[in-house]
């Protein structure tokens, strides 16, 4: 499934890998709004079994669009702009022999050694799945309720604390890479501080409540970037009214962000935590095209 959003000659890349290396698999595009003739592309194409088209800017929304599309027992979520290559398909294959119901690897950005993105929140052990390259079997994906849709940005990153709570084990694998494509920037789309932080306040809160150390945790966030963009100062690379505005956004962000938590904690008690999920909406998919 590949949500994407006016990528349509990226998107071809990744589909064309995708027909070369996974030839078999079922494919669908969560597309929109895209306004640069995304839908005819993959219309004219005979590899894509469904199209979904989506109202909505959140990337989240159409990955929840394109789940609820997906007939498959095993969905990998990839971005438009990622190619798969020969050993994909082998690594992904070896994920799912070994038991687990969440499988993620790298995107292959530098030559630098990929390593396991894990870490420790409140005690409890959270693996980090790449949004850009995540398989999830059809029963991680009915239990989570697909992802919120309430995030701007860091869906996956949520998604990675909401399985650990349900018990669900994520193998982190390097061979199951992705590689970035030429002119692709490497990385997630760039968001403002304040909707990073309201973000990192609202996925920390929801999951784990107003713990001291979920606080510490924002705390920290906050300030390594301050001290960071304080040297730009020093350096003259940067300016005071910038330094001040950063510190503004990051606590308007932590603020909302903390609010919105404590109240998407309240609207989804069960262990998902998952308030603005697939079952939350009927009008996502705006068009549906199915080849299938």
């Amino acid at each position: 499934m590949v949500p994407t959003l006016n990528g349509r000659d990226q998107l071809g890349g990744c589909l064309d890998a995708l027909a070369a290396h996974v030839p078999d698999a079922e494919v669908v595009v969560a597309n929109g709004p895209s306004a640069d003739g995304t839908t005819g592309m993959v219309g004219d194409r005979d590899d894509v079994d469904a199209l979904v088209e989506v109202a909505d800017r959140n990337v989240n929304a159409a990955r929840n669009a394109g789940l609820e599309a997906a007939t498959g027992e095993w969905i990998a979520v990839l971005r438009f702009d990622r190619v798969v290559d020969e050993g994909w398909r082998e690594a992904l294959e070896a994920g799912i022999a070994a038991g687990t119901d969440v499988v993620t690897g790298p995107t292959r950005t530098t030559l630098e050694e990929e390593t396991d993105p894990s870490t420790t929140v409140a005690r409890r052990h959270v693996t980090v799945c790449n949004g850009e390259n995540v398989v999830l079997s059809r029963a991680a994906v009915e239990a989570l309720d697909g992802f919120d849709e309430y995030l701007e940005v860091g869906g996956s990153r949520d998604l990675s604390h909401r399985l650990a709570g349900l018990g669900f084990d994520v193998d982190w694998r390097p061979e199951l890479a992705v590689n970035s494509q030429l002119g692709a920037d490497g990385g997630g789309h760039e968001s403002d501080r304040r909707v990073r932080y309201q973000s990192l306040a609202y996925q920390l809160v929801k999951n784990y409540g107003p713990r001291p150390t979920v606080v510490a945790h924002s705390l920290w966030d906050a300030g390594t970037d301050a001290l960071g963009t304080a040297r730009d100062v020093a350096r003259g690379e940067g300016n005071f009214t910038s330094w001040f505005g950063h510190g503004r956004d990051a606590v308007a962000g932590l603020s909302i962000g903390a609010k919105d938590g404590l109240l998407a904690r309240r609207r989804d008690r069960s262990r998902r935590r998952n308030p603005n999920g697939i079952s939350a909406r009927t009008d996502r998919i705006v068009q549906r095209y199915d080849w299938r």
